[in-house]
C-alpha cells in the first residue's frame, strides 16, 4: 500500500509518524515549530487531531465527566476543560498541512467524529488515523472508509471480536488500505505492558500492514517492534517536555526523534533473509579464521607432531577438523616454518 506515494510494508523502510496531539499548547507559532523540528528530525508524517471539546464530550464537570483518578496524567480537570486545551484549531490545520508539504513531509490527522472528516476532506489529507478510543466507532469507521483512503487504526483495548467488527466495517465501506497498530493505552505505558508479540499476530488475522503506536517512554520499544514486522510507527512528539503539555510527559524530544528514524531503520535493514555461510562482505575475514601451518622447520619424512603442527591464523591451511588425522604422517619434502598445510605435502 501507498500513503501519498509513500510506500508502506515490510520490504520499506519504517514509516515513522510525529503526532503532535496537544503540544502546541495552543500556539501556532509552536504548532509550526514542532512541524520544522520533526521534519528536520527525519519523521516522515506529521499528525494532528481534529475534534473540539463539544465534538467529544459534554460540558459536564463532575460525576464520571471529571477526571479523579490519582494515576492520571490530568487528574482534577474535567474532560470537557481538558480537550478545550488540548484540541488544535481547526483554522490551523491549513498551515499546518501546508507546512508539512513544504518541508516534504506527510501531514493528516485523527477526526474524532464526522464533522471532522467532512473538514478534513476539504483540505484533502492523503490518509485518516483512528485513535484508539474511537476503534469501535463503526458509524466514524464507515465515514473514513468511505472517503476511499488508507486507514491507519490504532487497537488500543480491542478484542479481537471488536477488531474483526472495525476491519470488516472498513472494508466493506471501501477501504482497502489499512495499518492495524499495536496500542496500549495507557500514558505513559510501561514496557512489560506493551506485548509487541501481538504485532506478528495482527497482521496473520486480518492480511493488513501492522505497526505500532507507541507510548512508552524512549525508542527501545519502537525498535523491538521493527523486528516482528511492524512498518509503521507513531510516537508524540514536542519541543521540550520541560514546556509542558497535555501529552509532554511521554512525547520524544527531537534528538530522541531523530534517534526514533535512524534505528527503525537499522533495525529493519538488519533483518534480511534467513542466511548462513560466508556473506559477501565477510570473504576478506575468512582469513582471521584458524587454519593448520607448519610450526617448525621439517625435513623430508619426518613425522607430523603437536611440535611441530600448529592450528594458528591466518586461514589459509587445512582447517582445523583435520588436525588429529595430520598427527602421525609423514610429509614428502623439507618445508619452512610458517607453510599452510595442504594434503600435497603428505608422503
Amino acid at each position: 500500500m501507498q500513503i501519498a506515494n509513500r510506500p508502506i510494508g515490510t520490504g520499506h523502510r519504517p514509516f515513522v509518524i510525529a503526532e503532535m496531539s496537544g503540544n502546541h499548547n495552543q500556539s501556532l507559532e509552536r504548532a509550526l515549530e514542532i512541524v520544522d523540528a520533526a521534519a528536520q528530525a527525519g519523521a516522515h508524517a506529521l499528525k494532528i487531531q481534529t475534534y473540539t471539546a463539544d465534538t467529544i464530550t459534554l460540558d459536564v464537570g463532575e460525576g464520571e465527566f471529571f477526571i479523579s483518578d490519582p494515576s492520571s496524567l490530568w487528574k482534577g480537570t474535567s474532560l470537557h476543560k481538558l480537550y478545550q486545551q488540548a484540541y488544535t484549531p481547526w483554522e490551523w490545520h491549513k498551515a499546518i498541512f501546508d507546512r508539512c508539504r513544504e518541508l516534504g513531509m506527510i501531514g493528516f490527522s485523527t477526526p474524532f467524529d464526522e464533522t471532522a472528516v467532512d473538514f478534513l476532506e476539504e483540505l484533502n489529507v492523503p490518509c485518516y488515523k483512528i485513535a484508539s478510543f474511537e476503534n469501535i466507532h463503526l458509524p466514524l469507521i464507515r465515514k473514513v472508509a468511505a472517503t476511499g483512503k488508507p486507514m491507519i487504526i490504532s487497537t488500543g483495548m480491542a478484542t479481537v471480536a471488536e477488531l474483526d467488527d472495525t476491519v470488516r466495517t472498513a472494508r466493506e465501506a471501501g477501504c482497502n488500505d489499512i495499518v492495524l497498530l499495536k496500542c496500549t493505552s495507557s500514558y505513559p505505558a510501561t514496557p512489560d505492558n506493551t506485548n509487541i508479540r501481538t504485532i506478528p499476530h495482527l497482521r496473520e488475522l486480518f492480511g493488513c500492514e501492522v505497526g505500532l503506536s507507541d507510548h512508552t517512554m524512549g525508542t527501545g520499544v519502537a525498535v523491538a517492534s521493527v523486528a516482528l514486522g511492524a512498518s509503521v510507527i507513531e510516537k508524540h512528539f514536542t519541543l521540550c517536555r520541560a514546556d509542558g503539555g497535555v501529552d509532554s510527559a511521554f512525547s520524544l524530544e527531537p534528538a530522541e526523534m531523530a534517534t526514533l528514524v535512524v534505528e527503525t531503520e537499522r533495525a529493519w535493514q538488519a533483518l534480511g533473509e534467513i542466511s548462513y555461510g560466508v556473506t559477501e562482505a565477510e570473504k576478506k575475514s575468512l582469513q582471521f579464521r584458524r587454519s593448520i601451518y607448519i610450526a617448525r622447520d621439517v625435513a623430508a619424512g619426518e613425522t607430523l607432531t603437536v611440535e611441530n603442527l600448529r592450528c594458528v591464523r591466518p586461514g589459509l591451511g587445512l582447517p582445523p577438523k583435520y588436525y588429529e588425522t595430520l598427527l602421525g604422517r609423514k610429509v614428502n619434502r623439507d618445508v619452512k616454518k610458517g607453510t599452510p598445510m595442504s594434503w600435497d605435502l603428505l608422503g
